[in-house]
């Protein structure tokens, strides 16, 4: 299809903002349909927190879904714009006002990490305190030649706050690096994702090596709630029996992740406040809780404090302010839930990540709490399983947001030539060609 020259009948042209695992999911949709789907990508490649949110051992996964979404966003009906940032590289009143695209589908994601809840504790970024999505990103490139990002020290007895998914990552990702580094020392040759995969206590024995001689205490994961409320294994609106399940086989997950990479878990903490000593975050002060009615309540009296030399904040990311997009505390302002149509915005639909500021894969069929659990047990390595994947359960949104968007206004083949003519332009400024050259040349290391 050749927009430049599209001279057929009236048709629905349909802006997507992201091209990562629900925008790509979405533009598929939108051209199964007979539309047209113009995805708006800020990076050289699409593929969002699946490259850069996971850590890299999730090489199976991440193999997979970067396989799918070059599917999506090769076929026929799908135009693919990268490096275009919506707000900067064009704004989202030109796309509606003066191309007057008939909807735009906000897939941007959840980039923007979730603020420690303590008054001040951001001017101690980079001074004993990080935060998720730039750890995971040091993470998954620091080993890359061309990695020119900043460099992070991962030092023993951190402490990291969060409870879902991406905390627990986070917590293997500093017991993965210390126990590497001490057994590299002795002169082994360590392979993080085969540490990973098989654990540091039967890697440490494969090495003749007992884990405890290295004298590595570990991470340490402090959570609100307690650890059979973890929201790493989920459903909407369980049962009492359902629930009962999910609370054991949460237990589960986080015991057996416990044993494999020798982490430590706390529950019932809140973070209160900071310990600050020479300008530097040494530690937090932390609330004892206790949960009434499902509420998180402050024990009196019964705060304390952790000393460490580095606190990772991991409490959750939120998608980032976009011009003419109305907010609601940390996420865009919804109308409806369900398709996710922005307050006062007509034909503008978030989904995904965006929609409900999850960084978390979910699965999205709705069924047995056996699939939850096995997908989370899967996910975090602890599982029988392949490792976890995103297929069947990408947004639960996107297709009644696809439907809504092919509800909007029709353009007819002067209006979609018009649509083309910024697309080549855009395009022509990048060096873009098509879908398979641009991914050759900018291959991930």
């Amino acid at each position: 299809m050749d927009l430049l020259h599209y001279d057929s009948q009236p048709t629905h042209v349909v802006g997507i903002i992201g091209g990562a695992v629900a925008g790509s999911e979405a533009a598929a949709l939108v051209a199964e349909k007979g539309a047209i789907a113009v995805v708006f990508e800020q990076g050289a490649r699409p593929y969002g927190k699946i490259e850069d949110g996971l850590p890299r051992w999730h090489d199976k996964l991440r193999q997979k879904e970067y396989e799918r979404i070059d599917a999506n966003l090769s076929r026929e009906g799908v135009f693919f714009v990268p490096n275009t940032k919506v707000g900067e590289d064009v704004q989202l009143a030109t796309l509606c006002k003066e191309y007057g695209l008939s909807a735009i589908l906000l897939a941007n994601g959840a980039w923007r990490d979730r603020p420690l809840p303590i008054e001040g504790i951001d001017a101690y970024v980079g001074r004993g305190l990080l935060y998720q999505n730039p750890f995971v990103y040091w993470f998954n490139h620091y080993h890359e030649a061309g990695y020119r990002g900043p460099q992070y020290e991962v030092l023993d007895r951190a402490i990291v706050v969060g409870g879902g998914l991406a905390s627990v990552d986070v917590v293997k990702v500093i017991n993965l690096e210390l126990y590497a580094a001490a057994l590299r020392k002795l002169g082994h040759e360590i392979d993080i994702t085969e540490l990973e995969v098989k654990g540091i206590p039967k890697i440490c024995e494969d090495h003749g090596v007992d884990p405890a001689s290295l004298g590595i205490h570990g991470a340490t994961l402090y959570y609100r709630r307690s650890m059979e409320e973890m929201p790493v294994a989920t459903a909407d609106d369980p049962t009492p029996e359902q629930l009962a399940k999910l609370k054991v086989a949460r237990v589960k997950i986080m015991e057996r992740v416990m044993r494999k990479y020798l982490v430590h878990f706390e529950g019932n903490a809140a973070p209160a406040g900071a310990i600050v000593e020479d300008g530097r975050l040494v530690g937090l002060r932390f609330d004892r809780t206790e949960v009434v009615d499902g509420r998180v309540r402050t024990v009196a009296g019964a705060g304390f404090d952790v000393r460490a030399p580095l606190v990772i904040s991991s409490i959750g990311s939120v998608p980032e302010p976009i011009a003419g997009i109305p907010t609601r505390g940390e996420l865009y302002d919804y109308a409806d839930w369900k398709t996710g149509a922005v307050r006062e915005r007509q034909g503008i639909f978030g989904l995904g990540n965006v929609l409900t500021g999850q960084g978390n894969i979910k699965d999205s069929r709705q069924n047995a709490m056996e699939i939850t659990a096995q997908v989370a047990s899967d996910f975090l390595g602890v599982g029988e399983g392949a490792d976890g994947g995103t297929r069947g359960r990408v947004s639960v949104n996107v297709e009644p947001a696809v439907e809504a968007a092919l509800h909007g206004r029709w353009l007819d083949a002067a209006a979609v030539r018009k649509v083309g003519a910024f697309v080549a332009a855009r395009h022509a400024d990048i060096g873009y060609t098509d879908y398979a050259s641009w991914m050759a040349a900018h291959r991930a290391e």
